[in-house]
Parts: structure tokens; sequence; C-alpha cells
């Protein structure tokens, strides 16, 4: 099924750039800056989705503060930019050090996801575990907006989907969809500005068609450019109509084009 073989895309390791141009100077966590105004912290920022993300914030002005879990790789994958640091943070390792890494800044966005490995528990340590720490430490540090890159079908069992493919192959892979669900849940529970974003099967090619955005637990087929993501994402920093809301997106060459402030309008 096409939707299995796109999202299954985003189960696989980060790649690394060979031709890095300059590399920007890695830093540990510092401590919290003057102003944290217009400053996003990224989580997950050297994944296939997470640099996009980055890129797409340093092209609409904001400064970055790019969370990665190595350094050095991070350093290979992600631009040289005066508005963007590096720094060494694993969602897995406690609220209280993401916290000190986070330091002051406006939103946080996260994309992360586990990477593929024998150890069945993976998918809770980062798309759970680790998400729910990231939440607690933006609670510590009072941080205005949360952005949540998660998926269509989390909730396929209350949709009639149990059987769909997809959400058949993602949660052999250590319950994958409903670790997610879970940490949706509590990304809701959190008292804090959210937008959670459930793209379909994604992919690395330019975007094309146009964005479809529905409510939750509508979407069970479909796939979406890694790059349109990002946007929805960046464009959720900025659109009060962005506010408290679950949207599922896919592309489609038959949806009529809108801009993406109109779509979330559009959501109930």
């Amino acid at each position: 099924m096409l939707y299995t073989r796109h999202l299954s895309l985003e189960l696989r390791c980060c790649a690394f750039s060979t031709h890095p141009t300059q590399r920007p100077r890695a830093l540990r966590a510092s401590s919290a800056e003057q102003d944290g105004r217009g400053k996003v912290f990224v989580a997950g920022a050297a994944g296939n989705t997470g640099k996009r993300i980055v890129k797409e914030l340093l092209a609409s002005g904001y400064k970055v503060r790019a969370g990665v879990r190595d350094l050095a790789a991070g350093s290979n994958i992600l631009p040289a930019d005066g508005n963007m640091e590096i720094v060494q943070a694993d969602v897995t390792e406690g609220a209280e050090k993401l916290a000190a890494v986070i330091g002051n800044v406006e939103s946080v966005v996260c994309a992360t996801g586990f990477r593929r490995s024998l150890d069945f528990f993976a998918p809770w340590k980062v798309d759970n575990f680790g998400t729910v720490n990231l939440v607690d430490a933006c609670k510590r540090n009072n941080i205005r907006k949360f952005v949540l890159i998660s998926s269509i079908l989390v909730n396929g069992a209350a949709m009639g989907q149990v059987l769909n493919p997809a959400y058949v192959f993602l949660n052999a892979l250590g319950l994958t969809l409903i670790a997610k669900l879970q940490a949706e849940n509590y990304v809701r529970k959190s008292g804090i500005n959210y937008t959670i974003i459930r793209p379909g099967g994604l992919t690395n090619n330019p975007p094309s068609g146009n964005i479809v955005m529905t409510q939750e637990d509508t979407l069970y087929e479909g796939s979406i450019s890694r790059d349109a993501v990002a946007s929805v994402a960046v464009k959720a920093l900025q659109c009060p109509e962005a506010s408290y809301k679950v949207v599922e997106i896919v592309s489609r060459f038959d949806a009529p084009r809108k801009s993406i402030q109109e779509l979330f309008a559009a959501i109930k």
C-alpha cells in the first residue's frame, strides 16, 4: 500500500550530508539568553523532518536552538547560520536536563522519532516518555507554544482501522502509534498552547499537489512532503487559528489551493 511505504520512511535513520560546506559551531547547553522572543527550540533537529523545520524557521526570520543527540553529526547535517545554535539534547534524559538545554525560548517544536533497533521499547522511550519529558521541560521554562509532529492513524483502533496495513506495520515496531497517541494526550492536558500535526506518509520529495487539512481521526491514507510538513509546523507558531488543535495533513492534486492559515481556521 502506498501509504505504508511512505510512512515507513520516517522510521529510517537520519541521512548524513557528505558535502558540508561550512560547519556551524556546535554548542552544549548554554545559559538562558537575555531575550527569548522569536527563538524556537527544535527537538530532533537533525532528523529528516526536523532539519527541514529548522530551515523553514530560519527562512521565516526566527532564531533557532537546534537540539540534536549527536553534536558532530548535527553540525554536518544542519546549515551554517548566524541565527542558529546547535545544542546536545536527548529527550530520554529527563525534564530537568532538557529544561537547561532549551533555555529561554518562546516556542518548542518536537520532531523526534525513534531509531529502529532491537529494542522493542525504543518507541516508548522516545515517542512517548521523551515527549512527556519535553513537555515537562516546557512547563518549567514557561514556554508559550508547543508544536508536536505526530502521525495519522495514531488513533486507528478508534477509527476502525486496526487492519490497516500501516497501522499494523507501525505498531509491530514497538506499538509506535500507541506510544505517539499517549504522548499526544499528555500534550493536550499540559495547559500549554499546543498544535499537534498528524502528517500522512512522509516523503523526501519536493511538495506536490495542495495540502489537505482535516480534523483529528479522519485520514487513514495518503502522503505528504516533509517540506510541506515543515511549512505547516512553522505556520502553527504564527497563526492564532492553530491554537489548541489536532490536525491531520496529506497532499492531493485535486485539492483546492488554500493558505495554511485558512486551513487552520477551517478546523473547529
